[in-house]
């Protein structure tokens, strides 16, 4: 081996000699099939739970126009802020569907920002129910991990869950 590099392109034809020597020693197995089944309801749709905070959000997706209804209303009535709305929308933006899939969703408990948080939760469980194919980018951005995070009880004698009342020295 008395091949000298005097230049990056000396190197770089060095380096693709040897990855086509190394692809045709090992054959790489490539997985047509996905791991998951299809998971689907009787009327053709796929059904998970999402949750966030004390938000537990029922959500139901099926092939549409794009259309996100929650509880019975259009999700620009429900969710008027459109930070709440992009929240909603994030797994469809990750794996390319805005506008392919309808969402049903019955949400309940907690307030608007937890809500939105468990619907997304929601849609990205069914997404990948629906498409498993699409699982590995929906849990590469960590939608389909529960967020935990609650809020710390209120202890006695406390104004708060750690505030003390305020200090009094007459």
């Amino acid at each position: 081996m008395s091949d000298t590099v005097n230049s990056l392109s000396d190197l770089q034809g060095l380096t693709a000699g040897a990855d086509t020597a190394a692809s045709a020693a090992a054959p790489v197995a490539t997985q047509s099939a996905p791991l998951r089944q299809q998971e689907l309801d009787k009327h053709g749709r796929a059904y998970a739970t999402g949750r966030r905070k004390d938000a537990v959000a029922r959500v139901w997706v099926k092939p549409g126009t794009g259309k996100i209804t929650v509880n019975g209303r259009d999700q620009e009535t429900y969710f008027a802020r459109p930070t709440l709305r992009l929240v909603i929308n994030q797994p469809f933006s990750v794996t390319d569907r805005e506008g392919q899939y309808d969402v049903i969703c019955t949400v309940k408990g907690g307030g608007l920002s937890g809500q939105a948080g468990a619907v997304k939760h929601g849609i990205a469980q069914a997404l990948s129910k629906y498409e498993p194919a699409l699982r590995g980018a929906v849990k590469a951005e960590g939608f389909l991990t529960r967020d935990s995070r609650t809020v710390e009880r209120k202890k006695y004698g406390r104004a708060k869950a750690r505030r003390s009342f305020q200090f009094s020295k007459r």
